[in-house]
């Protein structure tokens, strides 16, 4: 590469202490060494504080906690660099994740890439995350030497429905983005700052199914450590009721029907779960009665729908659990 900008590298933690200089080490033995690399303490209470001191050519930042958004959010006001990447603390990048996303990022002029990953499970081998994903999988065909290119109306298309790109894939140029990472949302904080960039502006971007990082796993993870019941409460109830009003006004009809949907599923299936799993009959109906409030007909079908979805999958489990239990191969 001719331009070699500095690339700013967020590194938001709460208390991560025991995986935070895996993350830092994998920013710094990059092959791409044109970083600023940024530690946001989000108020941690282990010796985060101590364990960045052995890394001098690491910025610290201290916080008082205020959730992962509002640790980017001071990354951002921080960094230096006119291209930015988000690593979390738990997430390790291989050695070129950043010459292989800058280099397309420039060549490209585009406003982000993001790159696939190794993602662990709590039990068993990690797997490759992207190229089975059905939101992204119409686009695999026009991969070209690695990399699949994204125009404005594909994006809107695509992260309306989904969030392909975890924080830790992301190489974003600076300038691109809008007001930063929405410090109200639970989980999808990043999802919501990509939306915001794709509604506002005619954003170009690409993806590559070359596994340029790894996605580890614990209990306290954001998105992979709660339980699914914790997911649709966050994720697609209270977030997505945030974007829903944030952007209604960037919205086609059709565009805001898609997030209307996926939100009303959600109320749902969350009933569900309060009405069978928790024996919550009074929340059940509250939830049942904010869907109803939106599209009548829409809950209506839906509601049947997720009782036998949910009933295949009992019986599913229920099977697999028979056939383990006397030695029987499905």
């Amino acid at each position: 590469m001719s331009y070699n900008p500095l690339v700013s590298i967020v590194i938001p933690t709460f208390n991560r202490a025991d995986k935070l200089s895996d993350a830092i080490e994998s920013a710094l033995n990059q092959t791409y060494k044109n970083v600023q690399v940024i530690v946001i303490d989000d108020g941690s209470t282990d010796d985060t504080a101590e364990l960045v001191k052995k890394y001098p050519e690491v910025e610290y930042h201290w916080q008082k906690n205020g959730g992962q958004a509002a640790a980017r959010n001071k990354g951002l006001k921080n960094a230096k660099g006119p291209i930015l990447a988000s690593l979390d603390s738990d997430d390790l990048w291989y050695p070129n994740f950043l010459e292989r996303c800058v280099e397309k990022l420039e060549s490209d002029h585009l406003d982000f890439v993001f790159a696939n990953w190794d993602q662990d499970v709590k039990v068993g081998d990690s797997w490759d995350f992207l190229s089975g994903d059905p939101f992204l999988k119409p686009y695999h065909q026009h991969i070209k030497n690695h990399w699949s290119d994204l125009g404005n109306k594909e994006l809107r298309n695509l992260f309306l429905k989904a969030c392909p790109s975890p924080s830790s894939a992301v190489v974003i140029r600076k300038s691109s983005i809008v007001s930063g990472w929405d410090e109200q949302i639970n989980i999808g904080d990043d999802w919501c700052m990509y939306l915001e960039m794709i509604l506002t502006k005619k954003c170009k971007a690409a993806y590559t199914l070359d596994r340029l990082w790894r996605k580890r796993v614990d209990e306290i993870n954001i998105f992979d450590g709660r339980k699914w019941s914790e997911i649709l409460e966050f994720l697609y109830i209270a977030d997505l009721k945030i974007k829903i009003d944030k952007f209604k006004d960037m919205l086609h009809k059709d565009e805001l029907k898609i997030l209307q949907r996926r939100y009303m599923a959600s109320l749902v299936e969350l009933s569900k779960h309060n009405l069978i799993r928790e024996f919550n009959i009074p929340h059940s109906f509250r939830l049942l009665k904010r869907s109803f409030a939106i599209d009548i007909p829409f809950t209506l079908r839906t509601i049947p729908t997720v009782m036998m979805k949910g009933f295949a999958s009992k019986v599913k489990n229920l099977t697999e659990k028979f056939n383990k239990q006397n030695n029987l191969t499905p």
